[in-house]
């Protein structure tokens, strides 16, 4: 306990440096501006903002990426409440309570409410991240190349096989993530490989280049696309944010079991703050005592599903800090981050790194006390910017990512290549296809090799390697079974199919 005080106080002397408090404040204001806006999302803001930190020190430029992650799920749940759009994808199960309290004339307890227990769940999480991460790096240090290995294909197909969608099309993004991820020079052969005699692809794709075309212009395009977006916002003034005694009494425990659910999914590559919202809104609509009042404006509606989605936001942390293993997409964009700053992701970290581990740890508590001084003074603001039309921001928001995507290696190619991604993604958007698994394979591909290879290389190249150490085979074997309780019930299903065929 000692020692993580003490790690507590350097954490906090980083943090608590005016640049530093600076680009955390940046980090949340633009985390929660971006979740008010519907149809941009942490993501792409995140994948923008990428070349903005290549000039920052490396523990502010994680400091703000991590501010706007977290801060983009606060800001999605005031546009749920008030506009019955949710901002986030994990915003999806506050709209269901949410709004119909802001049309009984509560839209002001129904804010505080999802404001007090984010805030909760955030620093509780926090919390949890820094006694949980120094045991798990202790254990991941002893780890060898063979073990990594494991350990990043059972990340990959952990994220193919728990995400949404069609599990076939999840592990053909692993394989073609891979491949991208493979483009450039061989460092050990020096060979050129994919690059068809291209001088801009000779040092690989870009993860920042790609992550602007996948989530960013891809997002434009889809938003493009769709039908255009008829936002009817509250008239009036909200008032009357604080919630009443009772409403503080029934959402405690929504609060608590969210926190608790939230913290559970985090760490758990492809789930997410979605699943652990709806898994939350679920628990509390089975033990009311009247699950009638649910999407009708109950109160526990909205305090266990924020709670959940913004504790499953801080813990999401913990693999990508000690593991370097990225538990979502918006992970794999903070470890390209690290990459890029020349920080090699793993458990190494904390022992190399010790000021931007625990810094990053402190900031997200400062982080949470901003969001909760922001999010209520500032409802006014959200709601007028809710108003701007999406025709007036898209071409603001492309001249933006073409300035970022040409400043990081000042090529003109690389603007085609994020366009050409942006096209890419459009078309796998269309035909159903997860982006998530992708941009993982395209951030662990490179890593999986390099451990690969020196596994090959330390047995003469004799592949029993990976089943005859013990941590490697059960890393194997926990692949083999996610595999197998997923597919089987698909093969079930195309049985009966021809069956009844037949």
């Amino acid at each position: 306990m000692e020692t993580l005080l003490q790690n507590l106080l350097l954490g906090f002397s980083v943090a608590l440096t005016l640049e530093n408090l600076f680009y955390c404040f940046a980090g949340v204001f633009l985390g929660t501006l971006i979740g008010v806006l519907p149809g941009i999302g942490s993501l792409a803001t995140m994948a923008m903002l990428l070349p903005l930190t290549l000039v920052l020190p490396p523990v502010s430029a994680l400091i703000m990426l991590a501010g706007i992650y977290y801060g983009s799920d606060y800001g999605g749940s005031t546009t749920a409440i008030l506009v019955n759009l949710p901002g986030e994808g994990s915003s999806v199960v506050t709209v269901l309570d949410g709004h119909p309290m802001a049309q009984q004339g509560r839209a002001g307890p129904a804010l505080a409410i999802a404001a007090i227990g984010s805030f909760f769940a955030g620093c509780v999480a926090t919390l949890l991240v820094a006694l949980v991460g120094p045991p798990l790096a202790n254990i991941a240090i002893n780890f060898n190349s063979p073990e990594y290995f494991s350990l990043m294909v059972m990340a990959l197909v952990c994220a193919s096989v728990v995400g949404s969608g069609s599990l076939l099309k999840s592990l053909a993004m692993v394989v073609l993530g891979l491949l991208i991820g493979i483009v450039g020079t061989d460092v050990t052969s020096g060979a050129s490989r994919f690059t068809f005699g291209s001088v801009a692809l000779s040092d690989g794709v870009g993860i920042a280049v790609a992550a602007m075309g996948l989530f960013g212009i891809t997002e434009i395009v889809k938003n493009l696309a769709g039908t255009e977006m008829t936002q009817t916002i509250l008239r009036g003034k909200i008032t009357g944010l604080m919630p009443r005694w009772s409403d503080f009494k029934v959402s405690f425990g929504p609060i608590v079991r969210g926190t608790a659910i939230g913290a559970v999914f985090g760490p758990l590559p492809g789930l997410g703050g979605t699943i652990s919202s709806f898994t939350s809104y679920m628990v509390e609509k089975k033990i009311a005592k009247d699950p009638s009042r649910f999407g009708k404006g109950a109160i526990e509606g909205v305090a266990g599903p924020e709670s959940a989605n913004n504790a499953c936001a801080q813990t999401t942390f913990v693999p990508m800090l000690t593991l370097g293993i990225p538990a979502s997409a918006s992970m794999a964009i903070m470890l390209g981050a690290m990459m890029m700053h020349g920080i090699t992701p793993g458990p190494q970290v904390m022992t190399s790194r010790p000021e931007l581990f625990w810094g990053l740890i402190a900031s997200m508590w400062i982080g949470n006390a901003m969001l909760l001084v922001l999010n209520l003074p500032l409802i006014g603001l959200w709601v007028r910017l809710l108003k701007v039309p999406y025709r007036i921001l898209f071409p603001i928001i492309v001249t933006f990512m073409g300035i970022g995507i040409y400043s990081l290696n000042t090529m003109g190619a690389d603007v085609m290549l994020a366009a050409l991604f942006g096209a890419m993604g459009y078309v796998l958007y269309r035909l159903g296809c997860p982006f998530p698994p992708l941009i993982l394979a395209m951030i662990l591909g490179p890593l999986m090799e390099e451990n690969l290879r020196r596994s090959l290389l330390l047995t003469d190249g004799d592949p029993s390697v990976f089943f005859t150490r013990p941590i490697s085979l059960g890393f194997m074997i926990a692949t083999g079974v996610l595999l197998l309780l997923f597919a089987l019930p698909v093969f079930r299903r195309k049985r009966k199919a021809v069956m009844a065929g037949e």
